[in-house]
Order: structure tokens, then C-alpha cells, then sequence
């Protein structure tokens, strides 16, 4: 995956500011920006990929981590706007 541009990284500190609906919506909206470079061999990957996850996740064999604390350590990795 590519390196963010600091302009980028500003992008996503601000919209992880955002409410999980608004972040969905940006998201949608990213996505079908790129709907005629979307290779389907992919996104058949990713279906299935989302499968298995939910799957771990009803059995109990993966562990949720709460919102917050996801959101502090991505925004911890973020490079420092000054």
C-alpha cells in the first residue's frame, strides 16, 4: 500500500472525526470513485475475507478492540501536523 501524503494524512485525521455514519458515507462515496479500476477478482477476495471475519466473530475467536482506542493508536501514527 502506498505511503500518505502528509495532505493525505490530514485528510484522514479529519475524517476519522467524523460520525461512523458520515465515515461510511465518504467511504461509499471514495469507493465508487474508483468503480471502473475495481479489479472483481478483488473484491470476490474481500467478500470472502469479511465472511470469515464475521465468522470469528460470532464464534468468539476474535476479540473486539474498542472504537476509541483504535481510533488513538491510528491517529498516534499519524505525522504530526506543525
Amino acid at each position: 500500500m502506498a505511503e500518505l501524503s502528509r495532505e493525505a494524512s490530514k485528510l484522514l485525521e479529519q475524517a476519522l472525526t467524523l460520525s461512523v455514519a458520515e465515515q461510511e458515507a465518504l467511504t461509499e462515496s471514495l469507493i465508487s470513485n474508483l468503480a471502473g479500476r475495481v479489479n472483481e477478482q478483488v473484491m470476490a477476495a474481500w467478500d470472502e475475507e469479511v465472511k470469515r471475519r464475521i465468522a470469528d466473530l460470532d464464534s468468539g475467536k476474535a476479540k473486539t478492540i474498542p472504537w476509541e482506542e483504535v481510533r488513538q493508536r491510528n491517529l498516534a501514527k499519524l505525522p504530526s501536523a506543525h
